[in-house]
């Protein structure tokens, strides 16, 4: 009986152990707050060499964790770039390859079957949210893309990005329901889209209280929150006054264009809320246990009278947001974990917006879903080496104007902007500016890349080359 006793004890013994290693390791894996701008163009930040607007909450939280300064986006318009960013597909693979303008309205939705990060941790144990801009897929013509279909279990928002460009909408939606707003819109399109006559309720506002609810009301539970926020995007039917915000700030009283004034209050008015955000993960006692991530879907826009030039906003890179050169595609990207992700650190490192499911996998301990061409940057998140990032051929098409193609191997940039045109190449390790087109001394790795660009596609119905069918 004593040893029966003893081995009962050592059986109930090994069970708790397991019970509270299993528990260990759930509650290892660390809150995720994904934070995406949307049109912020590299140089719009002041760590990033921004001067005249203030961005001082995002400067600090690059100090207190890693700025990358050679990440790119996954499409230099929005709609791709999120499906990029939601499946880890690139835009030779994924499912939505542009914007709208397609003759089928699913081109810009996901579809049953396609795999989102949000599925991913939802899988994990994750509890998910989505708060602001999705874009891709609506309740209208494209159901089967609804946040709601891809592993958030709760969504706070726009659903179509057209709708996204007023930010005093009459209403949002709040997992699947519309939300009454007390604005008043003239001429609204069937999307919700247009100019707000009677201006009340502002999204951004909005979307930073339901973004600090969401964290307060799971602080007890391993959540992933992406917070799509709508800044500095235009309201384009609102045209040289699509700035919209609601005061100008410290920029009222400065001679500058009014568009200007309203795209450097929107920016500093969004650095608040995510200082808001970190202030609250510290009140919390979740500073330690939440890894959060800064970015930008693609660069800086020239819409609603805003001039990205007045400021700089895309650095030291040539282009902006609808151009593959590094203005329009390379984006912030600041990543801070206390105690984990090392701070006041500065890494080149080359990575893109499809490794960030791999990467998120790893952080949940969940497996990759197949046919995903990202991997894994957690080593270097954490301050390590990946020199097989550097060796990658790094892919973009772009489908409005005619078919254009990018890709980035080492230093290299090539771009072609149209089906059978000719080549342009740039050595980026000498001339990030892209103004020194080096093709013609680089015959052969023209071709190879041209090669890869090729490779690199796979055909899609939705999203022909050419527009045609």
């Amino acid at each position: 009986m004593r040893w029966a006793a003893l081995l009962s004890g050592f059986i109930l013994w090994m069970g708790l152990g397991t019970a509270r290693t299993a528990s260990a390791a759930t509650a290892a894996k660390p809150n995720i707050v994904f934070i995406l701008a949307d049109d912020l163009g590299y140089g719009d930040l002041g760590c990033y060499g921004q001067e005249r607007i203030r961005t001082p909450r995002l400067d600090r939280m690059a100090r207190e964790g890693t700025r990358f300064t050679q990440v790119y986006s996954g499409a230099t318009v929005c709609a791709p770039s999120r499906c990029v960013l939601m499946t880890g597909k690139h835009t030779g693979h994924g499912r939505v390859r542009g914007n709208a303008g397609q003759a089928n309205p699913l081109a810009q939705s996901l579809r049953f079957g396609d795999v989102t990060v949000a599925r991913v941790l939802s899988d994990a144990g994750y509890r998910t949210g989505l708060v602001g801009k999705w874009g891709l897929g609506d309740a209208v013509v494209a159901e089967p893309g609804l946040p709601e279909r891809h592993g958030f279990e709760h969504m706070f928002g726009y659903l179509n990005q057209t709708h996204a460009h007023n930010y005093y909408p009459t209403f949002v939606w709040r997992n699947g329901q519309r939300v009454p707003l007390r604005n008043e819109v003239t001429n609204a399109t069937p999307s919700g889209a247009g100019v707000a006559s009677l201006r009340v309720d502002y999204t951004h506002d909005l979307f930073a209280e339901e973004a600090l609810r969401f964290i307060r009301d799971h602080r007890d539970r391993t959540f992933f929150l992406y917070l799509a926020l709508t800044a500095p995007h235009a309201n384009n039917e609102a045209g040289k006054r699509g700035m919209e915000v609601p005061d100008l700030g410290e920029y009222a009283g400065l001679d500058w264009p009014e568009p200007q004034k309203g795209h450097a209050a929107m920016i500093t008015l969004m650095d608040r809320d995510v200082g808001r955000v970190l202030d609250l993960l510290k009140d919390l006692g979740l500073d330690e246990k939440t890894v959060v991530v800064f970015t930008s879907d693609n660069g800086p826009h020239r819409e609603g009278g805003n001039d990205p030039a007045f400021n700089r906003s895309s650095g030291p890179f040539r282009g902006i947001k609808r151009n593959h050169t590094d203005g329009g595609i390379r984006v912030p990207m600041i990543v801070r974990w206390p105690g984990t992700v090392p701070s006041e650190r500065v890494d080149g490192s080359l990575w893109w917006f499809a490794d960030v499911l791999p990467t998120l996998a790893e952080l949940a301990g969940a497996p990759v879903p197949s046919g995903v061409d990202g991997v894994s940057v957690m080593k270097t998140w954490k301050g390590g080496r990946q020199p097989e990032l550097d060796d990658r051929f790094l892919y973009w098409e772009f489908h409005e104007g005619g078919f254009q193609q990018a890709g980035r191997w080492k230093q290299w940039k090539i771009l072609r902007n149209r089906k059978d045109g000719p080549s342009e190449l740039y050595d980026l390790s000498r001339d990030v500016g892209e103004s020194d087109n080096v093709a013609a001394a680089h015959p052969e790795l023209v071709c190879d890349l041209e090669e890869r660009l090729k490779a690199a596609r796979v055909d899609s119905e939705d999203w022909p080359v050419g527009g045609r069918r």
